[in-house]
């Protein structure tokens, strides 16, 4: 009995601890983005639910567009996002890291056409 017991408080407490692994992301994020035509301000909402990240990419032209793809693993986190550019479809990757109240994130075209763009997200207050 005491074996069993035991058992299933290491379970838990491994499952605990897998919880707590995954750093807070759920929220509201703000960044400027140096681009060509000068500063975009940016906001990411994002939300975690075991490790499957939703949320929108509201800046620019064409208002909210949701992200897709979203992971959390960790304090890593990945999405893309699909938005419509002069010649057709262009689909960004992002992959952040969080650190506290800050993601600091890269920006990449699919098909590795433009330069990356670093920038850090601040949780909104």
């Amino acid at each position: 009995m005491k074996t069993k017991v035991c058992i299933l408080l290491i379970c838990l407490f491994a499952v605990a601890g897998l919880a707590l692994a995954q750093a807070k992301v759920d929220g509201k994020w703000t960044a400027e983005i140096q681009g060509g035509r000068g500063p975009q301000m940016v906001t990411i909402t994002l939300k975690n639910d075991g490790g499957k990240l939703t949320g929108t990419v509201e800046g620019g032209r064409g208002g909210a567009i949701p992200i897709e793809e979203g992971s959390v693993s960790g304090n890593t986190i990945k999405f893309k996002q699909k938005q419509m550019g002069r010649g057709g479809e262009v689909i960004l990757n992002y992959t952040g890291t969080i650190s506290g109240d800050e993601i600091k994130f890269t920006r990449q075209q699919e098909g590795g056409q433009g330069m990356p763009v670093e920038f850090t997200a601040k949780r909104a207050q």
